[in-house]
């Protein structure tokens, strides 16, 4: 940055050195282990999106890398990134207010012109207005960017979408817009997801299968409605039932499970465990 230019706004990281590894070197290294561990296989198609878990890399870093190995050898101009929001907050459908986020491996720029689209036609068509949140201190959008700063050797802008409402109103609103201001740009979709929360292995198990069984048909409404119905959960179901339907606006028409586990893999206490999946989506 020379002197006549204006300092970045950059959103603090929240979770370095908690959630992964403060250092830059210690990050990069454990990202790289991660990516070199998973095995994937080429798919008939081109990528338009990716579902990865957020916890803590130690319990689902291993199952997003099969998501994110997906990625490599693109070149997108921007990456959108679609996660809930844990924690209370005015709006229903938010983003960053910053003009960066940061990680010890470097700042991601956000695509304020992307972002202001995205703003402008979900007020016009959906009513819905795009909150800006600041110095927040939400880890499931944070966790996927090391991973995206490892796959990506080339510079990119982000567009942060957080779900405060996972409606269905609101989550086809977010995805037909997103689809929308994305066609014709070099761009990917992450929605970030874990599965179940705090069930034995066996009921989990289930209960994941479920969610991951409506990835896998293409079916976004179905990935909302199994919590309804008791049979599935995922904490970011509205951000993967966004990120089909933008992606089938964009003209994918598959997705497919590449990896699937619980933390009780990594604890070996399998009493009590949370899920985690990873899914490509393709045309």
């Amino acid at each position: 940055m020379n002197e006549n230019e204006t300092p970045v706004d950059i959103r603090p990281s929240s979770i370095a050195g908690t959630w992964y590894p403060g250092s830059a070197d210690a990050l990069a290294q454990s990202i790289d282990q991660y990516l070199n561990a998973a095995i994937i296989h080429p798919l008939d198609g081109d990528v338009v999106g990716i579902i990865a878990p957020h916890a803590g890399h130690r319990y689902s870093g291993q199952v997003a890398a099969y998501a994110f190995r997906h990625l490599e050898n693109l070149t997108p101009e921007t990456v959108a990134v679609i996660s809930p929001l844990h924690t209370p907050a005015q709006g229903r459908v938010l983003t960053s207010g910053h003009d960066a986020y940061t990680t010890p491996l470097g700042a991601i720029p956000v695509d304020a012109e992307s972002l202001n689209r995205f703003q402008d036609n979900l007020e016009q068509n959906y009513g819905i207005e795009l909150v800006q949140l600041r110095n927040d201190s939400e880890h499931s959008l944070e966790i996927e960017l090391p991973f995206l700063q490892r796959v990506f050797d080339h510079p990119f802008r982000l567009l942060p979408i957080m779900l405060h409402d996972q409606g269905l109103e609101a989550v086809m609103a977010t995805g037909h817009t997103l689809g929308k201001i994305l066609e014709g740009k070099q761009a990917v979709i992450i929605a970030s997801s874990d599965l179940s929360h705090f069930y034995p292995e066996a009921v989990a198990k289930s209960l994941d299968s479920e969610v991951l069984a409506r990835i896998e048909a293409f079916d976004p409404q179905g990935v909302l409605s199994v919590e309804e119905k008791g049979t599935g959960f995922a904490c970011g179901r509205g951000a993967i039932a966004a990120a089909l339907w933008a992606a089938q606006d964009l003209g994918a028409d598959k997705a497919k499970i590449v990896q699937h586990a619980t933390s009780g893999d990594v604890t070996m206490d399998f009493d009590s465990v949370v899920g985690y999946g990873a899914a490509v989506i393709y045309r």
